[in-house]
């Protein structure tokens, strides 16, 4: 399992972490990956000049936005799980 964490704090809020959490959920249901990913909403991840901010796991904390959660999911998220099986 794979926790997707994205900050829903004040900077990435008014930069659009729902739009993001919204792609991503949708994401999820298309690839049928409930029960491989799990995407949770949590608060400050300290980088909140960039964009809305994303950790996989305990790792890297990437900025994403709406525009960009798509690419970022499919390069990021689906090569992990091919790896984790």
């Amino acid at each position: 399992m794979i926790d997707l964490s994205v900050c829903v704090g004040s900077a990435c809020h008014i930069k659009g972490s729902y739009n993001v959490i919204n792609n991503f959920q949708q994401i999820i249901e298309e690839y049928n990956l409930a029960d491989k990913v799990q995407l949770k909403a949590i608060f400050c991840l300290g980088h909140c000049t960039k964009g809305v901010s994303v950790k996989i796991d305990d790792g890297e904390v990437y900025s994403v936005s709406g525009a960009t959660s798509r690419k970022f999911f499919e390069t990021e998220i689906l090569p992990k799980l091919i790896i984790k099986k």
